[in-house]
């Protein structure tokens, strides 16, 4: 997104990350399907392993199970056909929807909007901003035609400071925020066969990144912990941040201004920038995701792609086409056009959270 100079145009962007955070099937993506012998004998080695009990015990038996098995044993099997060097082992995920819930609002947006209740006292011209007073009130009808005005607000509330304490304010809300459904900290609504499939990927010589449209700010600050992903391996949507100094010292200070929108088409533009391999590897969940799984199946090598359908209401959330969060359309679509597998959380997973995590 083109930087920006008027500050009516510095809105321009903030709105448009925002229409991602707030607008915002397993598809086994164009890997060789295999007869069902030879995904036997990719279980058969699997299961042959140390820790063969251990390997993805969350995720129920069936088609997507089988086809994240095969594929592993067939890309790290030395003589396999589909043999895929250590370097070359991408595995890009997305965080919202993918990783860990994003339902009703995603995590980030709400952080955003509790910055900007707490900077109210010391912005008391907000009190006439028809955005700020939709905010208190709790009016989603209100706010939904403020959009551009709640922006503004935003920038100025998570502008200015630097980069340190920006991040103690996020370990600060991470570590006192929780579902308004759950009642649980936010970074214990992470996916229980999520977390099984990074570590079981690692274990096979893979290199897991998170590719989201969440900002690296936010993510960095607990992806390590609860995902095991260092920060290095997060790439997202940024703020323009600049150098300068502050009571004699250097600090890098937050701007109101978007630097890069890693969703959609940009997903496979940040991959590209920041790793410099295309991905034999990509799941995601939504149609922000859609870009990043074409760009991983483009190639004639050895891949797979997947998408996560939330189709259960009991135990997390149910949406697709219809959702204002997550919405899964065209991606679906696609899916079933070019013949990958879905997976449906509601029958692929045995939990949804990690034990007493919302559940």
């Amino acid at each position: 997104m083109a930087r920006i100079r008027s500050i009516r145009q510095r809105a321009e962007p903030l709105l448009a990350l925002a229409a991602t955070l707030l607008a915002a099937l397993v598809i086994a993506g164009c890997a060789s399907p295999g007869d069902s012998a030879s995904i036997a004998r990719s279980t058969q080695r699997a299961q042959a392993q140390p820790a063969a009990t251990t390997i993805l015990p969350s995720w129920r038996e069936g088609a997507a199970r089988e086809a994240i098995i095969k594929f592993v044993d067939d890309t790290t099997r030395e003589g396999s056909p589909s043999y895929v060097p250590p370097a070359e082992r991408i595995a890009v995920f997305d965080n919202d929807g993918t990783l860990w819930s994003e339902q009703p609002l995603y995590f980030q947006f709400v952080f955003m909007l509790d910055e900007v209740k707490a900077a109210a006292p010391k912005h008391p011209e907000w009190r006439d901003n028809p955005a700020f007073r939709a905010l208190a009130a709790h009016d989603q009808a209100a706010l939904a035609g403020q959009q551009k005005e709640l922006m503004k607000l935003l920038a100025t509330a998570n502008s200015g400071m630097t980069v340190d304490e920006y991040d103690s304010a996020i370990r600060t809300w991470l570590a006192t925020a929780k579902h308004p459904k759950f009642q649980r900290p936010y970074t214990e609504l992470v996916y229980q066969p999520q977390l099984e499939l990074l570590a079981y990927l690692r274990a096979n010589g893979f290199r897991t990144y998170i590719v989201s449209g969440g900002t690296i700010e936010f993510m960095r600050v607990f992806a390590e912990r609860v995902y095991g992903i260092p920060p290095e391996q997060v790439i997202g949507s940024s703020q323009v941040v600049k150098y300068e100094m502050r009571d004699g010292k250097p600090a890098l200070v937050r701007e109101p201004k978007i630097d890069f929108v890693d969703d959609g088409p940009g997903k496979p533009v940040g991959i590209y920038r920041n790793i410099g391999r295309r991905p034999v590897l990509a799941f995601g969940n939504s149609d922000g995701d859609l870009q990043m799984l074409q760009y991983t199946a483009a190639q004639a090598g050895p891949h797979l792609a997947l998408i996560v359908h939330h189709d259960d209401a009991t135990r997390e959330f149910a949406y697709d086409r219809q959702s204002k969060i997550g919405k899964l359309d065209k991606a679906w679509d696609e899916a079933r056009a070019k013949g990958w597998i879905v997976v449906s959380m509601k029958d692929d997973w045995n939990v949804i959270y990690p034990p007493n995590a919302g559940q």
